[in-house]
C-alpha cells in the first residue's frame, strides 16, 4: 500500500467515524435500530468496494484499450463492443479520440478536435467535398505538426477538418498506409511499423 492509499483509508475512517458518531449521539433511544442501519450501510460500503475492485479486473474486457507490444513494436487496437476499432492519437500533444475508418481516404477531424489541437479555425478554407452518411459536407485541409500513436511519431501530417457535425474524428487510410502492415486478427487490429 502506498502512502496515498493509507491517507485515503484514514480519511474514509475519519469520515465514517464522524457520521456514525453523529447518528449514535442523535438517537440513543433507538440504538438497536441504528445499529441495524449502520450494518446495512457497512454492507453497502463493502459492496461498493468490491464493485470497484471487480471493475479493475474486468475493465479491459468491457472497455478494451490500445496497447503497444514491446517485443515486436506492434500497436494493437482491440475491437470495441460496438464492433469498431478506436484509437487515441496525440496531435500537437493533445489526445484525440478516433474511430478507425478504412472507408475514409483521409484523417478527418471534427471542428472541436481541430480547434483543440491548434488548427487556426479562422484561416480554414472549406473548399473540399466529402460524402458522409448525412450527405455531402465541406472540408478544409490543415497540417498537424506532430502526430503520435503509442510512440510512433509522424510530422507535418495533412488532415481535413469537417465543417459539418461529426460524433468523432475519423482515422482514414492516409494515416493507416503509413504502416507496413495492417492486420485484423480476431478482435484486434494490429498495426506494424519498423
Amino acid at each position: 500500500m502506498t502512502g496515498d492509499d493509507i491517507a485515503r483509508l484514514a480519511y474514509l475512517a475519519l469520515l465514517l467515524t464522524a457520521v456514525g458518531g453523529y447518528f449514535v449521539a442523535e438517537s440513543r433511544a433507538n440504538l438497536g435500530q441504528n445499529l441495524r442501519y449502520a450494518l446495512i450501510w457497512a454492507l453497502i460500503f463493502i459492496g461498493v468496494l468490491a464493485g470497484v475492485g471487480l471493475w479493475n479486473d474486468i475493465r479491459d474486457d468491457i472497455s478494451p484499450r490500445q496497447s503497444l507490444v514491446q517485443d515486436t513494436g506492434q500497436i494493437v487496437l482491440p475491437r470495441a463492443l460496438d464492433g469498431h476499432f478506436y484509437a487515441t492519437l496525440k496531435m500537437n500533444g493533445q489526445p484525440v479520440d478516433f474511430i478507425v475508418d478504412t472507408g475514409a481516404s483521409n484523417i478527418v477531424l471534427t471542428k472541436e478536435d481541430a480547434a483543440r489541437v491548434g488548427v487556426e479555425m479562422n484561416a480554414l478554407r472549406f473548399y473540399g467535398r466529402a460524402m458522409s452518411a448525412n450527405g455531402e459536407v465541406r472540408t478544409a485541409p490543415a497540417r498537424i505538426a506532430n502526430v503520435q500513436l503509442m510512440g510512433v511519431h509522424d510530422y507535418g501530417v495533412e488532415v481535413w477538418v469537417n465543417e459539418g457535425e461529426m460524433p468523432r474524428s475519423l482515422l482514414g487510410n492516409d494515416y493507416l498506409q503509413r504502416f507496413e502492415k495492417i492486420e485484423i486478427n480476431r478482435n484486434k487490429l494490429i498495426l506494424t511499423r519498423n
